[in-house]
C-alpha cells in the first residue's frame, strides 16, 4: 500500500514510524513531515492545511490511505473532499469534527445524551458571558469554542480572572474567530486521564490509557501548554475504570452521533477528570493525542495500518489490538520560552548519543535540516521516548537520553511520569 501522513509534528513522527514497520506499507508519505519523519517516510512540500494541496497530491500519487493527524485539516473537511476523490482516509468527517471544532457542540451533545459532564453555558456576548460568571462565582474554566492549538482553556481561580479571560478570548480575539462564542463550564476536580478508542462508525474498540503534563514547569506550574509530556498506561485508568467509560461516555457518543446524521469514524481522544470513581468528560479531541500518541506507538504490539484501515473501511471488529506489558514515557523538549515567544533555527546536536540508550527514540516535533544540521523550527521540538517495564524505569530513560542532547536553547521538565511514580 502506499500511504500519505497529513502532519508536521511529534505525532505524526510517532504514526510515520509505527505504520513504516508494517509488512503492508510498501510506500510512505507524509505532507509536510519534519526532520526527524525524513528518516522514515518521504516528505512532500504541501502544508497540513492544504486540502485541495493534499487531495491532488494523494490523486497524482495513486494513495491507497491518507492518515491525517492534526484537527485542523478534520474540521476543514480534509476527509470529506479525500473520500469524494474516491482515496480512503482514516479520520472522521467535517460534520463529525465539531466534537472538537465547537467545544460549545460537544457539550449539547453530551447533554442530548446523558453523557456525563461538568455543567455549563454557552455565549456569544462577552457581558452576558461575565453575568454567568458572577452569579456562578470561582473557580470557574473559560474555554474558547473553537480550535485555539490546545491553549484556549483558562483555569480561573477568582472572577476577576475569569473576567479577564473572557476580554482575552471575546474582546482581544486572542484566538481569533476561535473566540467569538464561549463555553463557561464549572471546575472539576480529582486526577486528569486521557482515554483513547478507534471508531469505525458502529463500533469502537479502546486503547491503552495515557496521562499527559499540560503545565511548563515541574510541579505542574506555569502556563498551560499543547502538552510537555506523556505516559502509558495511566494507573487511575483501571480495567474497570475502562469499562466504566466505555458504558458511559464512549459508546453512548457514537451511538448519538450516528443517531445525529454524523457517524463517527477515527481515534476518538476523550479527555476524562476522575473523582472518587466516577468519571467526566473534559472534553474531546478528533485525532491523537500529541505527545500521548509518542508513548502509545512505542507500547503498540500490532500492526497499526491494518487497524487504521478497518476503521476507515467499517470493519473494526476483524482487528485486535495488541500492547507490550511495558510502560513508555514521552518527555517533551521546548524551545526556551515556550508556550511564549520562542526563538528559531538554533542547532540540535547529540541525537544520535541519545537514542543509543537502551529502548529511547527521539521523535521530532519540530525541527528541520539544514546543511546536514538539525535545527529547532518550533516551540515544542523533540519527544525524548522510552519504553521500559515500568514508568518509573522508562522516565530514568528518557532523562539519561536527553542528558546526551546538546541544546542550551532547549528546555524540558523534570518530573514528567511523577503521579504513576508516587502510587
Amino acid at each position: 500500500m502506499k500511504v500519505l501522513v497529513v502532519g508536521p509534528g511529534g505525532r505524526e513522527h510517532a504514526l510515520c514510524w509505527a505504520i513504516a514497520r508494517s509488512p503492508r506499507c510498501h510506500e510512505l508519505f507524509c505532507a509536510p513531515g519534519n526532520a526527524g519523519i525524513a528518516g522514515v517516510a518521504k516528505c512532500v512540500a504541501v502544508g497540513a492545511e492544504d486540502v485541495d494541496g493534499l487531495v491532488r497530491f494523494a490523486t497524482e500519487t495513486k494513495i491507497d490511505l491518507v492518515v491525517v493527524g492534526p484537527e485542523a485539516p478534520l474540521v476543514a473537511g480534509l476527509v470529506d473532499s479525500l473520500e469524494r476523490a474516491g482515496i480512503r482516509a482514516f479520520g472522521p468527517s467535517a460534520r463529525a469534527a465539531r466534537l472538537e471544532g465547537s467545544k460549545g457542540f460537544m457539550k449539547d451533545l453530551c447533554e442530548r445524551h446523558g453523557i456525563p459532564t461538568a455543567a455549563f453555558g454557552r455565549f456569544d456576548e462577552p457581558e452576558a458571558a461575565k453575568e454567568f460568571i458572577r452569579r456562578k462565582g470561582a473557580p470557574i474554566v473559560v474555554k474558547a469554542d473553537g480550535l485555539a492549538a490546545g491553549k484556549g482553556v483558562i483555569l480561573c481561580r477568582n472572577v476577576n480572572e475569569a473576567y479577564a479571560a473572557i476580554d482575552h478570548l471575546m474582546t482581544e480575539r486572542a484566538f481569533g474567530a476561535a473566540g467569538d462564542e464561549v463555553v463557561i463550564e464549572e471546575f472539576l476536580r480529582g486526577e486528569e486521564a486521557s482515554f483513547f478508542a478507534l471508531v469505525d462508525g458502529k463500533r469502537a474498540v479502546p486503547l491503552v490509557s495515557a496521562q499527559d503534563h499540560k503545565a511548563a514547569y515541574d510541579g505542574d506550574e506555569g502556563p498551560n501548554t499543547g502538552g510537555m509530556g506523556a505516559y502509558t498506561p495511566a494507573p487511575i485508568v483501571t480495567k474497570e475504570m475502562a469499562a466504566t467509560v466505555m458504558e458511559n461516555i464512549i459508546t453512548p457518543m457514537i451511538d448519538g452521533m450516528a443517531a445525529e446524521g454524523a457517524p463517527y469514524k477515527g481515534v476518538l481522544y476523550a479527555g476524562l477528570m476522575i473523582e472518587d470513581g466516577v468519571p467526566k468528560l473534559l472534553e474531546v479531541n478528533v485525532r491523537f493525542g500529541d505527545p500521548e500518541c509518542q508513548p502509545l506507538m512505542v507500547r503498540l504490539k500490532s500492526d497499526l495500518l491494518e487497524a487504521l484501515l478497518a476503521c476507515a473501511e467499517g470493519r473494526l471488529d476483524s482487528v485486535e489490538m495488541k500492547w507490550f506489558d511495558d510502560a513508555a514515557l514521552t518527555v517533551v523538549m521546548a524551545s526556551q520560552g515556550y508556550p511564549g515567544r520562542y526563538e528559531k533555527g538554533s542547532e540540535i546536536r547529540g541525537l544520535d548519543a541519545a537514542e543509543q540508550v537502551d529502548d529511547v527514540i527521539v521523535f521530532h516535533a519540530g525541527t528541520r535540516e539544514s546543511k546536514g544540521q538539525i535545527l529547532a523550527d518550533g516551540g515544542r521540538v523533540l519527544g525524548v521516548t522510552a519504553r521500559a517495564p515500568t514508568v518509573a524505569e522508562a522516565q530514568k530513560r528518557a532523562y539519561e537520553a536527553i542528558d546526551r542532547i546538546d541544546w542550551p536553547q532547549g528546555f524540558c521538565r523534570r518530573d514528567i511520569g511523577w503521579r504513576a511514580i508516587d502510587r
